[in-house]
């Protein structure tokens, strides 16, 4: 009789080959979509190091990366016309600090996204580009002057790289109730709105929650940040299945929240490889934050809900033509991100995504999936309907909390 070796070293080294295989057929088959705008970083280095060495009538600027708390105190001691002059001298670096006042950041950011678009227009007719680079500089181009209309309010930007963007629908700074979209893959400020396949983009992700969270409680005042403010992975190819764009994002991720205004209750939906970033930040959130809803996810990086540390709601999601569940829900030496949130042995409350087709369609109007995100978001947990078609993803919330 032939033996098998079953050793547990031997399995593992098997399901990390699975993983890698599967990970690099997905990467070569089509998975793998948008290529990285290699924009310079000279603006942006050069911003933060003026802020470095500069002061405002004699007084010392903090430094751009201390607590949001810190430099929320800062701001709070200049007047009205100390911050405006900060945010015109420096908008690249007022318009991305947690902690800033609001109104200042949108300012500041309108600045910084007029500079960029001038600087994406000369671009265009810059003969030492490729074709290919000069078409991406048109497609940024429109992209930053879209982010300039009338009304719209940018919570972070920076056109470096790809790129990172932040957008806020509603009045933050009176919200009872906020919710930020954490994103997944392919995520860059050119893809960051569509005007086709529309919900599929950030913008058109969290324009859809906010409107379907005013329709389910027309009385709360809420908000909701379409936040593609960390670098994702570029297609589904290896760094898609680690975790250090995840672990980079999560430390954003976290900042963000501590520097909301007020004390409203925070959800947020995190769409696939955007449910690893939540997963890895999840342990350090503050307590406002009370919901984490997943959709299409790989995995949260770790084996079961209570692994991840938060006293958070968890909620999962997936519909059933989905293709990320033909990803293997492991993690092996760093690779994969660890057990599927929709199966009983995780322990999330599992709603459903009735009427979504596909991987993108969470957000569609009509969908269950979005009307169930809506009752999160706006702590109207009795509406919520579960995958099981019974009230078991309702169990355990108080009625207080279910009103």
């Amino acid at each position: 009789m032939t033996s098998f070796d079953t050793s547990p070293t031997l399995s593992a080294w098997r399901a990390l080959l699975a993983l890698a295989v599967v990970f690099v057929l997905l990467a070569t088959t089509g998975w793998t979509a948008i290529r990285r705008h290699q924009g310079g970083s000279d603006l942006r280095t050069a911003s933060f190091a003026a802020w470095a060495r500069g002061g405002i009538d004699g007084i010392e600027l903090p430094e751009a990366g201390s607590a949001p708390g810190r430099l929320a105190r800062f701001f709070a001691g200049l007047t009205a016309s100390q911050r405006a002059r900060l945010a015109d001298r420096y908008p690249l670096v007022v318009g991305n600090l947690n902690g800033a006042p609001l109104t200042l950041r949108y300012r500041a950011n309108r600045l910084s996204l007029v500079r960029a678009h001038a600087v994406e227009r000369e671009r265009m007719h810059d003969r030492r580009l490729t074709p290919a680079g000069r078409q991406t500089a048109g497609r940024r181009m429109h992209r930053f002057r879209s982010l300039t209309g009338e009304g719209r309010q940018i919570l972070a930007f920076d056109p470096v790289g790809s790129g990172r963007v932040a957008e806020v629908f509603g009045d933050l700074g009176r919200a009872e109730r906020v919710s930020v979209v954490v994103p997944g893959v392919d995520t860059n400020v050119v893809n960051f709105e569509r005007t086709r396949r529309t919900y599929t983009a950030p913008v058109g992700m969290a324009k859809s929650l906010y409107a379907a969270e005013r329709a389910a409680a027309p009385g709360t005042r809420t908000a909701v940040i379409a936040w593609a403010d960390y670098t994702s992975p570029v297609g589904v190819g290896m760094d898609a299945a680690l975790g250090r764009l995840a672990g980079e994002g999560s430390r954003r991720l976290d900042s963000l929240v501590r520097a909301l205004p007020g004390d409203a209750q925070v959800s947020l939906f995190c769409h696939s490889y955007g449910s690893v970033v939540c997963g890895l930040a999840a342990s350090a959130l503050p307590p406002r934050v009370a919901d984490i809803a997943v959709a299409g996810s790989p995995g949260m990086r770790v084996e079961s809900a209570q692994q991840l540390g938060t006293g958070a709601r968890v909620w999962a999601t997936r519909d059933r033509d989905d293709w990320i569940q033909d990803v293997p829900y492991l993690e092996v030496g760093g690779l994969g991100h660890g057990a599927d949130p929709v199966t009983p042995e995780f322990g999330a409350r599992v709603f459903s995504a009735s009427g979504a087709v596909g991987h993108t369609g969470y957000f569609e109007p009509g969908t269950e999936s979005l009307s169930n995100f809506a009752g999160i978001g706006v702590g109207s947990y009795s509406t919520i309907s579960c995958a099981g078609g019974d009230g078991a993803c309702r169990s355990g919330i108080s009625g207080a909390e279910a009103n």
